[in-house]
This record gives structure tokens, sequence and C-alpha cells, in this order.
């Protein structure tokens, strides 16, 4: 137990590198990509901390350059799947007993070693596997991470000092247990930070994980694990497998010990997954936490009174970051005919200026989607936008002949209520409604109506009373709602991250709302002078 009180330093953004022209940082994440881009790498998985081969080899390569082969990875079965859960049980009690200065140390150090001597290498990695630009991946891979060890180890600390009153004989106690069993962490491939940190929250609160990221995460998947393990953390705490879902799916599920799910994802999968637990829910020793953050079909919204430059930069900025492929990503637009022209004008402008291609080469904004899967996919609406006569105003071209590429586009419906406004594509297409610039009301309740996700969403005006309206007609159209900025770019510590309605549980990734599910809480009550006699005072008689 702890023989006194640690404050954690109150953590501070870490600062984003501007990656300039010659700068020492340039300099060291281009020999990085030079470095790994020229070896392929074996990455296994990691048992009870021990790497794990299988001879069922999977081979990884560059979105942007799909004939590059980066490695392969060690695909697992049925077997690993069981072995990660026992090794996580047989860890459960030691690292649940563990003081918590010592799990908070653990996931500093991991901070810190990402912030310096990993920091190149995390980042280079998220660039190759997963086709991020150097300043995407510099605010995810690195910042973002590093962001999340930092705070929720101090979030920590504020949730153990949070204990109850206590009245004159008592001493009132709380005590933050972790949850009984092991948490399975099921990551996205979008972001490194997030494939990082669900595993990783879970933990420091006590937890031990069974954690499976999608497959074209992998890559960078194996510095996270090799940062962990350098940072200290114990055998079998975080076990990470490559087993095909529905595989891991039958046998986590159906354990008695499964306790908790953190998962990003897709809204179809995360559903399935609640039928599946709820299905089991009597096999379980108790009740699981389901914490996700699945998809989104964000808004921007402008009012007659925006400035058309900051909303077509919204926009540019928005929608096409990362190729779209985030779930706050701008993907539906609905601007006043009154400032039409100017923002076509300059979205037309901006979008014609991005370069497209490999994330080696530091002036492409625009890099591949994730993998082929996705690629036909967002063709597939682009196409059918056409055949229905919906307006390509910009792009709308593809070719995944080298890499997964596929154009900014931009498409013009009269229709607010067509397939690209309502269904989440997740890429470099946005579609954009133009409405009679005083009928903002009406808008705003289209905005509220159209999609079923409710995870961000951006409202632009000089009017205050209009930003106001809009504030409450919409408020619980986005978890993270944005006035006068495009709705991407959660920082921790700053806007906690999460949406209601189909978009997930709304935890807040980032903050200590996403702790407290970890955390199984026990009131101890000590009495120090008990009573020695069942009568109360009442039963006298005068």
């Amino acid at each position: 137990m702890p023989k006194g009180i640690f404050p954690i330093p109150y953590p501070t953004n870490e600062t984003v590198r501007s990656y300039a022209p010659g700068s020492p940082e340039k300099i060291e994440l281009k020999a990085a990509l030079n470095a790994m881009k020229s070896q392929e790498i074996d990455a296994p998985m990691y048992i009870n901390g021990q790497e794990v081969r299988t001879d069922n080899k999977q081979r990884m390569a560059p979105p942007h350059e799909h004939t590059h082969t980066l490695g392969y990875f060690h695909e697992g079965d049925a077997q690993h799947v069981h072995q990660a859960i026992d090794a996580a049980l047989n860890a459960r009690e030691q690292w649940a007993n563990a003081s918590w200065e010592h799990r908070a140390s653990i996931f500093l150090k991991a901070a810190d070693l990402i912030a310096g001597p990993y920091r190149a290498k995390m980042n280079a990695a998220t660039m190759l596997g997963q086709s991020k630009n150097a300043y995407q991946a510099e605010i995810d891979a690195a910042c973002e991470l590093i962001d999340f060890l930092r705070f929720n180890a101090y979030y920590m600390q504020e949730i153990y000092a949070q204990q109850p009153e206590s009245a004159e004989g008592i001493w009132n106690r709380l005590e933050y247990r972790p949850l009984e069993g092991f948490v399975f962490a099921l990551t996205p491939f979008n972001f490194t930070a997030i494939a990082a940190n669900l595993p990783a929250s879970a933990a420091l609160m006590g937890n031990v994980v069974v954690w499976k990221p999608a497959y074209t995460q992998i890559y960078s998947a194996q510095v996270i694990m090799e940062v962990f393990k350098e940072a200290g953390v114990p055998d079998g705490v975080i076990n990470l497998i490559y087993v095909d879902g529905p595989t891991t799916g039958d046998i986590v599920f159906a354990h008695p010990e499964f306790a908790g799910l953190h998962f990003t994802g897709s809204t179809g999968v995360f559903q399935h997954l609640w039928k599946t637990i709820g299905n089991n829910i009597q096999q379980y020793r108790s009740y699981p936490r389901i914490v996700g953050e699945t998809g989104g079909k964000d808004f921007i919204v402008a009012h007659k009174s925006a400035d058309p430059m900051e909303v077509a930069t919204a926009i540019a900025r928005g929608a096409f970051e990362f190729q779209g492929q985030k779930c706050s990503a701008a993907s539906r637009v609905y601007i006043p005919d009154n400032i039409w022209t100017p923002i076509a004008e300059q979205l037309k402008a901006d979008l014609g200026s991005m370069k497209m291609g490999s994330t080696e080469d530091f002036s492409n904004f625009i890099n591949a989607v994730i993998d082929e899967k996705a690629f036909d996919k967002i063709a597939g609406y682009i196409d059918q936008a056409r055949a229905d006569g919906q307006e390509i105003m910009i792009g709308g071209n593809y070719d995944k002949s080298k890499g997964y590429f596929i154009e900014p586009t931009v498409i013009l419906t009269q229709d607010p209520k067509y397939t690209t406004m309502c269904e989440e594509i997740f890429g470099p297409v946005v579609t954009i409604h133009v409405y009679p610039a005083d009928d903002f009301e009406g808008i705003l309740k289209t905005v509220d109506e159209t999609s079923p996700y409710a995870l961000t969403g951006a409202v632009f005006a000089k009017d205050r009373y209009a930003l106001e309206y809009a504030s409450k007609a919409l408020v619980n159209a986005a978890g993270n709602f944005y006035i006068n900025d495009k709705p991407t770019g959660a920082v921790v510590g700053q806007q906690p991250f999460g949406g209601a309605r189909a978009s997930g549980t709304n935890d807040k990734a980032g903050s200590y709302l996403n702790l407290l599910r970890w955390v199984s809480p026990r009131t101890i009550k000590e009495t120090f002078v008990p009573p020695k006699d069942y009568r109360y005072p009442f039963l006298m008689e005068e």
C-alpha cells in the first residue's frame, strides 16, 4: 500500500512539432522512414510477455504503395485467444494489488519514451502503415498518445481522491477496485493513439487486458507494444493478439470472466457485440462494462452571417485531412445561398492545390485510403452519386494501380436526404447542400433528423443569437460541438471526445469519465465505538 500522497504534476498538452524544412524533427523522421521502409519486420503476437509466432504469416504493405512489403505478422487462432485470456487472469491479482503510483509510473514513462526516443519511430510506423502524412501522424501517434498517458494518470489520482464525508464516530472510505475479470480492447486502424489508449486506460486502473487491433494497424501496434514493454508493463497485463474477429468474439464473449469491452469501430460491429454480450449475460460473473465509440455522419452548418473563407477552410481541413478517415470528419455540409459562391470558389482553389501521393513526400496533403476494401466502398459511393445525377463538383477520380488513391471529392446535392448526406462513407468525400439563407431554423431541424449518428458537428456564424439558437436546436446532435471551427481535432484534456445516439456510449476518452468505467467502487464504513445494545432511545417510555 502507498505510504504517502503522491501528487502527479498537472499535465500539459504535448507540443506539436512543425517538421519545417531543415528542422531536427524532420531530419530524424525522414531517417526513420528510410530505415523502417528498407527492412521487413517479423511481427509476433505478445501473450504473457512472450513473443508468439505461427505458421500463418500475413503481409503488411503501405496503402500508398501496396506492392512494397513492410513485413509480416503472425496470425493466431482460437488457442491463442484462450492463452491470452489465461495470461491476463493469471496476472490480475498481482496487478490489481499493485500500488497505484507504480501503475502511474509505468504509463508516465511510456509517455516520455514516445515524446523522446520513440517519437520518430512511432510517427514513421503510422505514416508507412496507415498512410498518414507527417502532421497527421504527429498529432495522433505522438501528441495525442502522450496526452492520453499523462492526463489519464492525473485523472486516476483525482478519482482516487474523491472520498465520501464521514459522520462523528465513523470513517467512510471509497475504494476504486479494478473490474473482476479481464477487459477486451478492440481497436481501429485510423488512430494509433486510440489503439494504444483503449488497452492502456483500462490497464492503468488495475485491469488486465486482451487487445485485438485492426489488422491494418498492426505495423504501428508493434511499436506501441515495444514501448509498453520498455516502460515496464508486467507480463500478462496487456496481451496483444492477431486473430480474426468471429473466432476471437466467440471465445471472449462466452468467457465467465469477461468484465468489459473497450471498443472503437463501426456502429454495426458494436451493435452486434452488444447483442452477443446481452445474449450471454447469464454466463458472466458480473455485468460487463460496455464502452464504445463508433461512427459519425458529422456536419458543418453555416449561417448567412458566416465568413465564407472560414467555412471553406473548415470544409477543406475537416473533410479531407487523413483522407476523411476520421470518425469526426466533416461529411455533410449545409451552406446558405447568400455565401455559397465565394465558398465554392475557395474550395475549388484549395482542393486544386492539394497534392496527393506517398507520405514520404512531405508536400503531399492527401495520401491513400487504408486498403482495397475501403477504396472500393468509397469509389462505389462516388459512382452511384454520378449515376443518380448528383453533381460531382470537385474530384471524383480514383486509382488503385499503385496505391489506394481517391481524389478529394465534393458532391453537390439538391436533396438534403440524399444517400451521401445520410450514410457514413469514411473517406475523402463530402456532400454539400445549399439552402435558402432565411431558412436557418428549418435546416437545423434537417441536420438533427438526417443521421442516426451524433458524434461531432460544427456551426459557423457571426450572429451570436444564431449560434445560441443552433447550440440549443442541435443539443443532442453531437457529443463534440464546435462553434466557428472544424468538427475534428479534439485535444485530450481540452475537448473530451465521444458521441451518443448511434455514435456510441459517450464515455469521453481523454477525461476522468472514461476511467470511471474501468473501476468497481467499494464503500467501506468503519465504526470506531460500535453500540452494544440494540435498543434505540425512542423505545423508552416517559
